[in-house]
């Protein structure tokens, strides 16, 4: 295999007019093996030559988008997410590029392989150069090929320039990443009231706060499409943070956290993640988990403990929670605290808060990739807090441990 192309473009009759404007004198057998629609292609050789053979092997996500949904709808979303852990483990010498790569990533959509399986054709390097420049794509390149650029597997621009590799060369320095606009702006007829109104609400904030505002990232979802996380459960997931929260500040011994949660019947809603921090909290995970303040801050906001989640420019301080209002603590049964909550606020609060919180970290990150610091908020803060807020409105189904931030 020479190859492997990805595209946020899709949809394989056009990919295969593409390929096959390339290859105008070759004959070509269709056909479709494993859920792969292939392309066999045979170019017929002279009196002196040889004939040679080509084959493509094409697939797409069941619903193209321009982020990968948790739920893997189609194998090659399961190989998008393999994709962004790998090149996400990968040494760099360039953050900016790697950053932008990854976000590239998450708007891929289809995948099609490029094997030389009898003979070389000379002008192939020219041939995937046009593919690559006609598709915005990028390509996973094997080494010893024509248009290898590293010793080892390795991922090219769409003008077969560097993107990375496993030492974290790069010889590129920036990398365009450009979404079709039908995912931004194809159902907006649909939109309820309610998203577009608070879609402008959170704008006039970002706005005010000179923020970095992107017109073009999507509404929400609205309040009849949005169920909350029920009273009893928020009750029973902030007191298992709060009590992880104390070993992260070291203010609990990880063996008396375990002894509180299942004595009280909370070891049951315990995520796995937490459970393993418990199980060993090396420093670096209390480091971790000591941002989880910020969840435990919004998910107290929602049960009405606290007033306003304040600007997230600075920490919250978890200390400012009246101690009687508090899930966990010396001789205190958390299961009192979780059967008085009966009530939350309103889905109209907290999709509020996480239509302005998604926007907060597109700005954050958009400011990252571009290698600067934004002013004026946290980003960790704003990020935490963003993770709380969609568990919250039970974005996309994930449970604690798999909340995702897409931006």
């Amino acid at each position: 295999m020479i190859c492997t192309i990805y595209s946020h473009k899709s949809g394989f009759d056009t990919i295969k007019e593409l390929i096959l404007s390339n290859f105008p004198k070759g004959n070509i057998l269709m056909s479709n093996q494993d859920g792969l629609d292939i392309i066999d292609l045979e170019i017929k050789g002279g009196l002196l030559s040889p004939s040679k053979k080509i084959k493509i092997a094409y697939r797409q996500r069941a619903e193209p988008s321009y982020q990968i949904p948790e739920i893997d709808d189609s194998e090659l979303t399961a190989s998008l997410k393999g994709l962004y852990g790998f090149v996400n483990s990968l040494p760099t010498s360039n953050e900016k590029v790697k950053e932008l790569f990854l976000h590239k990533i998450l708007t891929l959509n289809c995948e099609f392989s490029i094997i030389e399986e009898k003979g070389e054709i000379k002008e192939l390097k020219t041939i995937i150069g046009n593919i690559a420049k006609e598709l915005d794509a990028v390509l996973f390149v094997q080494p010893n090929t024509v248009i290898s650029k590293s010793e080892g597997q390795h991922f090219l621009d769409k003008n077969l320039n560097l993107i990375i590799d496993g030492q974290g060369n790069c010889e590129i320095d920036t990398l365009d990443v450009q979404i079709d606009s039908i995912y931004f702006d194809g159902d907006q007829d649909q939109l309820d009231e309610d998203q577009i109104q608070r879609k402008e609400n959170s704008e006039k904030i970002l706005e005010a706060k000179k923020i970095k505002i992107n017109k073009h990232l999507p509404c929400v979802e609205s309040e009849n499409e949005t169920t909350l996380r029920t009273p009893k459960e928020i009750a029973q997931r902030v007191s298992v943070l709060a009590m992880t929260n104390l070993v992260a500040f070291n203010s609990v011994s990880p063996e008396g956290a375990i002894d509180y949660l299942q004595n009280y019947k909370l070891w049951d809603y315990t995520t796995e993640n937490e459970k393993e921090f418990l199980d060993n909290p090396t420093e670096e995970k209390k480091a971790n988990e000591s941002w989880k303040c910020e969840g435990i801050w919004v998910l107290m906001w929602a049960l009405n403990k606290v007033e306003n989640l304040g600007f997230p420019n600075e920490f919250c301080n978890l200390e400012n929670i009246e101690a009687e209002d508090y899930p966990v603590g010396p001789d205190k049964d958390p299961n009192t605290f979780i059967e008085s909550i009966v009530s939350v606020r309103s889905k109209s609060e907290i999709l509020d808060a996480a239509d302005l919180y998604y926007r907060f970290n597109w700005a954050c990150v958009d400011e990252r990739i571009n290698g600067r610091q934004i002013e004026n908020i946290n980003p960790g803060v704003v990020y935490e807090r963003q993770y709380a807020l969609n568990w919250l409105i039970n974005y996309m189904d994930q449970d604690w441990d798999y909340v995702t931030c897409d931006t």
